[in-house]
């Protein structure tokens, strides 16, 4: 079985930044990609940012060079880092994964972004 939970949500000004966390519990060996969704009332999920097992990143648009994905993959955690925030980023935002050996997606729970004028 595997878990995820994230961490790290809340409410901020614009132009704050946060920092988000997934980490995974269970059966894992290694994880393999890693990514971060989120879904704004009344829109469809979108993919905010993936980082595959080898590091490598790409980013939905709309965040490139305000949001940075890490991972360490010793904790089993995925991070999202998320500066000059803008009311369009207010979201939940979910973490992904696949895991080596046992599939996927598998998805967190969500935590609330909330960025106010």
């Amino acid at each position: 079985q595997v878990r995820l939970v994230e961490s790290g949500g809340g409410l901020v000004q614009t132009g704050g930044s946060l920092r988000l966390s997934c980490a995974a519990s269970g059966s894992i060996f290694s994880l393999n990609s890693l990514g971060w969704y989120r879904q704004a009332p009344g829109k469809q999920r979108e993919l905010v940012a993936i980082i595959t097992s080898g590091g490598s990143t790409n980013y939905a648009d709309s965040v490139k060079g305000r949001f940075t994905i890490s991972r360490d993959n010793a904790k089993n955690t995925v991070y999202l880092q998320m500066n000059s925030l803008k009311p369009a980023d207010t979201a939940v935002y979910y973490c992904n994964a696949f895991v080596v050996g046992l599939g996927g997606p598998y998805w967190g729970k969500g935590t609330q972004v909330t960025v106010s004028s």
